[in-house]
């Protein structure tokens, strides 16, 4: 997946866990201070991520985590390491 598949996916997959509005959701949308998550629904976010794609983000990695954007470039990164 490329970076724009990836953020329509997390976007969708944002939307429905946590019933957002998904035409408000952008790359720039900040999880904690514009989409109202918080510590638990960014763990239950990281857990789904893992059931999804099999990996498990790095905990340093996780929380550096603040944007859409963010967590596309986090999946990327994991998709990036198991390629090499």
């Amino acid at each position: 997946m490329n970076r724009d598949e990836l953020f329509v996916w997390v976007a969708d997959l944002l939307a429905e866990m946590f019933e957002l509005d998904r035409a408000a959701l952008s790359p720039s949308s900040n999880l904690y201070a514009e989409l109202d998550i918080d510590s638990i629904d960014a763990v239950d976010l990281a857990v789904k991520l893992k059931q999804m794609t099999g990996k498990r983000l790095q905990p340093e990695v996780f929380k550096t985590i603040r944007t859409i954007s963010d967590v596309v470039d986090a999946l990327a990164g994991l998709a990036e390491e198991q390629a090499a």
